[in-house]
């Protein structure tokens, strides 16, 4: 393990398990906002309102499914980084619905829940930034897209937006919160992913 470690570089490590803390606290900055999350993560919180289980538990399940199709027919896109997600990001995204809960941003009129969505965009965008340029593994979630671009005549671009917008329509099904913040996460994000990853991150984990 040690020798691994040295090999893939501490920096690498430690700005994959950041960027995945910071997009856990992206997602409950969306989640604040009540305008919506992104499709996978949006479908899960209106899951976990019909199950007797909490939205993290379920998200570790539900990833658990999505990870045998990702072993099957995406071995080389495990790693560090699939299982960091796997397992800390639906708690840290959790414990920050809970502790941003007292702040009612909801209630405080629509111009400050857009700001709120603003502010999620950024800070989920520098998440995945980070978590994208350690290059440590792919997510459950993220390597379905991938996988099916691999295996079938498609872009990736087309199969991620079906991958999304199945969600969505699962969530909209289940009673979630399908608004501005869905749409925006779906379609929106890459420009500031971009953005991040020539600016920060790539410098930031020398890899520029």
């Amino acid at each position: 393990m040690a020798a691994y470690i040295q090999n893939i570089g501490i920096r690498r490590i430690v700005g994959m398990i950041l960027g995945n803390m910071i997009l856990g606290i992206g997602i409950a900055i969306f989640r604040a906002s009540l305008l919506g999350n992104d499709p996978y993560s949006a479908m899960m919180m209106a899951g976990a309102e019909h199950v007797p289980i909490s939205y993290s538990t379920l998200l570790l399940i539900v990833n658990a499914f999505i990870f045998v199709a990702e072993f099957l027919w995406g071995r080389h896109f495990i790693g560090l980084g699939t299982f960091a997600n796997w397992f800390l990001l639906g708690y840290v995204a959790e414990f920050f619905i809970d502790l941003f809960s007292v702040f009612q941003i909801a209630e405080r009129g629509m111009a400050v829940r857009l700001v709120t969505v603003v502010v999620g965009v950024l800070v989920v965008s520098i998440g995945v930034s980070l978590y994208q340029s350690s290059d440590l593994g792919v997510a459950p979630y993220d390597s379905l897209s991938i996988i099916i671009s691999e295996h079938c005549p498609v872009p990736y671009f087309w199969c991620r937006l079906a991958t999304d917008v199945i969600c969505a329509v699962i969530c909209f099904l289940l009673g979630g919160i399908v608004n501005v913040g869905t749409a925006v996460c779906a379609l929106g994000l890459g420009p500031f992913v971009h953005f991040f990853d020539e600016n920060i991150s790539k410098k930031v984990l020398g890899r520029a």
